[in-house]
Protein backbone atom coordinates (compact mmCIF):
# COMPACT_ATOMS: atom_id res chain seq x y z
CA UNK A 1 0.00 0.00 0.00
CA UNK A 2 2.76 2.52 0.82
CA UNK A 3 4.27 1.89 -2.61
CA UNK A 4 0.92 2.64 -4.25
CA UNK A 5 0.63 5.88 -2.32
CA UNK A 6 4.21 6.79 -3.21
CA UNK A 7 3.51 6.16 -6.90
CA UNK A 8 0.34 8.24 -6.75
CA UNK A 9 2.17 11.07 -5.02
CA UNK A 10 4.94 10.98 -7.62
CA UNK A 11 2.39 11.12 -10.43
CA UNK A 12 0.58 14.03 -8.79
CA UNK A 13 3.88 15.87 -8.35
CA UNK A 14 4.82 15.30 -12.00
CA UNK A 15 1.41 16.56 -13.11
CA UNK A 16 1.69 19.65 -10.92
CA UNK A 17 5.16 20.34 -12.32
CA UNK A 18 3.94 19.96 -15.91
CA UNK A 19 1.03 22.34 -15.28
CA UNK A 20 3.39 24.86 -13.66
CA UNK A 21 5.77 24.76 -16.61
CA UNK A 22 2.88 25.09 -19.06
CA UNK A 23 1.60 28.17 -17.24
CA UNK A 24 5.06 29.75 -17.31
CA UNK A 25 5.42 29.43 -21.07
CA UNK A 26 5.18 32.79 -22.78
CA UNK A 27 1.90 33.18 -24.58
CA UNK A 28 2.04 33.61 -28.37
CA UNK A 29 1.86 37.22 -29.45
CA UNK A 30 -1.60 38.40 -30.50
CA UNK A 31 -1.69 42.15 -30.95
CA UNK A 32 -3.44 44.68 -33.18
CA UNK A 33 -1.93 48.14 -33.68
CA UNK A 34 -4.02 50.99 -35.00
CA UNK A 35 -2.75 54.18 -36.59
CA UNK A 36 -2.40 57.16 -36.79
CA UNK A 37 0.14 57.23 -33.97
CA UNK A 38 1.15 60.52 -32.37
CA UNK A 39 4.70 61.80 -32.95
CA UNK A 40 6.98 60.56 -30.16
CA UNK A 41 10.68 60.53 -29.36
CA UNK A 42 12.06 57.06 -30.07
CA UNK A 43 15.68 57.78 -29.11
CA UNK A 44 15.52 56.02 -25.74
CA UNK A 45 13.94 52.94 -27.31
CA UNK A 46 16.58 52.74 -30.04
CA UNK A 47 19.38 53.37 -27.55
CA UNK A 48 18.13 50.57 -25.34
CA UNK A 49 18.02 48.19 -28.30
CA UNK A 50 21.56 49.16 -29.36
CA UNK A 51 22.87 47.21 -26.39
CA UNK A 52 25.68 47.80 -23.88
CA UNK A 53 28.69 49.73 -25.11
CA UNK A 54 26.79 51.70 -27.73
CA UNK A 55 27.47 55.42 -27.76
CA UNK A 56 24.26 57.27 -26.96
CA UNK A 57 23.31 60.81 -26.03
CA UNK A 58 20.25 62.04 -24.17
CA UNK A 59 17.71 63.44 -26.60
CA UNK A 60 16.68 67.05 -25.99
CA UNK A 61 13.81 67.13 -28.48
CA UNK A 62 10.42 68.31 -27.19
CA UNK A 63 8.55 65.23 -28.41
CA UNK A 64 6.86 63.15 -25.69
CA UNK A 65 8.05 59.72 -24.62
CA UNK A 66 5.47 57.04 -24.10
CA UNK A 67 3.67 53.95 -25.30
CA UNK A 68 1.84 54.11 -28.62
CA UNK A 69 1.38 52.04 -31.78
CA UNK A 70 4.69 53.23 -33.26
CA UNK A 71 6.68 52.37 -30.14
CA UNK A 72 5.03 48.94 -29.96
CA UNK A 73 5.81 48.28 -33.61
CA UNK A 74 9.43 49.28 -33.01
CA UNK A 75 9.72 46.98 -29.99
CA UNK A 76 8.39 44.03 -31.96
CA UNK A 77 10.78 44.80 -34.79
CA UNK A 78 13.77 45.24 -32.48
CA UNK A 79 13.09 41.86 -30.84
CA UNK A 80 14.70 40.18 -33.88
CA UNK A 81 17.79 38.14 -33.00
CA UNK A 82 18.53 36.15 -36.16
CA UNK A 83 16.53 37.19 -39.23
CA UNK A 84 14.23 39.90 -40.50
CA UNK A 85 12.32 39.76 -43.79
CA UNK A 86 10.59 42.94 -44.99
CA UNK A 87 8.21 43.03 -47.94
CA UNK A 88 6.96 46.61 -48.35
CA UNK A 89 5.41 48.89 -50.91
CA UNK A 90 7.01 52.06 -49.50
CA UNK A 91 9.65 52.74 -46.85
CA UNK A 92 10.36 56.33 -45.82
CA UNK A 93 10.05 56.28 -42.01
CA UNK A 94 13.42 57.35 -40.51
CA UNK A 95 12.63 55.71 -37.15
CA UNK A 96 11.84 52.33 -38.67
CA UNK A 97 14.84 52.59 -41.01
CA UNK A 98 17.15 53.28 -38.05
CA UNK A 99 15.75 50.23 -36.28
CA UNK A 100 16.43 48.06 -39.33
CA UNK A 101 19.99 49.37 -39.62
CA UNK A 102 20.53 48.76 -35.91
CA UNK A 103 19.45 45.13 -36.32
CA UNK A 104 21.81 44.76 -39.28
CA UNK A 105 24.72 46.08 -37.17
CA UNK A 106 23.79 43.61 -34.43
CA UNK A 107 24.27 40.75 -36.90
CA UNK A 108 20.63 40.08 -37.81
CA UNK A 109 20.26 38.93 -41.41
CA UNK A 110 17.99 41.53 -43.00
CA UNK A 111 16.39 41.16 -46.44
CA UNK A 112 14.13 43.77 -48.00
CA UNK A 113 11.74 43.49 -50.94
CA UNK A 114 10.39 46.84 -52.17
CA UNK A 115 8.30 48.23 -55.00
CA UNK A 116 10.57 49.74 -57.66
CA UNK A 117 8.50 52.89 -58.19
CA UNK A 118 8.24 53.67 -54.49
CA UNK A 119 12.04 53.75 -54.20
CA UNK A 120 11.92 57.07 -56.06
CA UNK A 121 9.55 58.71 -53.59
CA UNK A 122 10.75 61.64 -51.52
CA UNK A 123 12.40 60.51 -48.29
CA UNK A 124 12.81 56.87 -49.33
CA UNK A 125 15.15 55.06 -46.93
CA UNK A 126 16.12 52.33 -49.38
CA UNK A 127 19.35 54.04 -50.51
CA UNK A 128 20.49 54.34 -46.90
CA UNK A 129 19.70 50.68 -46.23
CA UNK A 130 21.67 49.60 -49.28
CA UNK A 131 24.57 51.85 -48.30
CA UNK A 132 24.59 50.12 -44.89
CA UNK A 133 25.03 46.76 -46.65
CA UNK A 134 21.48 45.49 -46.31
CA UNK A 135 20.21 43.27 -49.12
CA UNK A 136 17.41 44.89 -51.13
CA UNK A 137 15.55 43.55 -54.15
CA UNK A 138 12.78 45.16 -56.20
CA UNK A 139 10.31 44.26 -58.90
CA UNK A 140 10.74 44.81 -62.60
CA UNK A 141 7.15 44.88 -63.78
CA UNK A 142 4.27 47.29 -64.37
CA UNK A 143 2.10 46.19 -61.44
CA UNK A 144 2.77 47.33 -57.88
CA UNK A 145 4.59 45.18 -55.34
CA UNK A 146 1.90 46.07 -52.80
CA UNK A 147 2.64 43.70 -49.92
CA UNK A 148 3.21 45.16 -46.45
CA UNK A 149 4.57 42.57 -44.05
CA UNK A 150 7.56 41.74 -41.87
CA UNK A 151 8.71 38.42 -40.42
CA UNK A 152 10.86 38.37 -37.27
CA UNK A 153 13.09 35.34 -36.64
CA UNK A 154 10.76 33.14 -38.71
CA UNK A 155 8.27 33.13 -35.83
CA UNK A 156 6.42 36.46 -35.69
CA UNK A 157 4.41 38.08 -38.47
CA UNK A 158 3.52 41.77 -38.74
CA UNK A 159 1.11 42.58 -41.54
CA UNK A 160 -1.69 45.01 -42.37
CA UNK A 161 -2.47 48.13 -44.34
CA UNK A 162 0.40 50.25 -42.99
CA UNK A 163 3.02 51.57 -45.37
CA UNK A 164 6.25 52.25 -43.51
CA UNK A 165 6.05 56.00 -44.13
CA UNK A 166 5.75 58.98 -41.79
CA UNK A 167 2.56 60.00 -43.58
CA UNK A 168 0.91 56.64 -42.92
CA UNK A 169 2.14 56.41 -39.33
CA UNK A 170 1.13 59.91 -38.24
CA UNK A 171 -1.85 60.74 -40.44
CA UNK A 172 -3.58 57.70 -41.94
CA UNK A 173 -6.13 55.27 -40.58
CA UNK A 174 -4.08 52.08 -40.74
CA UNK A 175 -3.67 48.75 -38.97
CA UNK A 176 -0.97 46.18 -38.24
CA UNK A 177 -1.68 42.67 -36.99
CA UNK A 178 1.15 41.07 -34.98
CA UNK A 179 0.91 37.31 -34.47
CA UNK A 180 3.01 34.32 -33.55
CA UNK A 181 1.27 31.56 -35.48
CA UNK A 182 3.42 28.98 -37.27
CA UNK A 183 0.87 28.33 -40.02
CA UNK A 184 0.46 31.99 -40.96
CA UNK A 185 4.16 32.75 -40.63
CA UNK A 186 5.06 29.87 -42.94
CA UNK A 187 2.61 31.05 -45.61
CA UNK A 188 4.07 34.58 -45.61
CA UNK A 189 7.65 33.30 -45.43
CA UNK A 190 7.03 31.04 -48.42
CA UNK A 191 5.62 34.03 -50.31
CA UNK A 192 8.65 36.12 -49.38
CA UNK A 193 11.09 33.46 -50.56
CA UNK A 194 9.20 33.11 -53.84
CA UNK A 195 9.31 36.85 -54.49
CA UNK A 196 12.92 37.09 -53.32
CA UNK A 197 13.99 34.58 -55.93
CA UNK A 198 11.74 36.08 -58.61
CA UNK A 199 13.33 39.49 -58.03
CA UNK A 200 16.86 38.13 -58.17
CA UNK A 201 18.81 40.55 -60.42
CA UNK A 202 20.08 37.57 -62.41
CA UNK A 203 16.49 37.11 -63.62
CA UNK A 204 16.02 40.70 -64.82
CA UNK A 205 15.16 41.19 -68.50
CA UNK A 206 16.40 44.46 -69.98
CA UNK A 207 15.42 43.73 -73.57
CA UNK A 208 12.27 42.08 -75.00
Amino acid sequence: MPRAWAGLAAAALALALAVSLWRRRPRPVREVLFFPSPPICTEALLAEAAGPGAVTRPCRCPLPRGDCSLSRLLRRLLSARRTLELCLFAFSSPQLARAVQLLHRRGVRVRVVIDAQSMEMKGSQIGLLRHAGIQVRHDQESGYMHHKFAIVDGRMLMTGSLNWTTQAIQNNRENVLVVEDAEYVKAFLDEFERIWEEYNPRNYRFFP
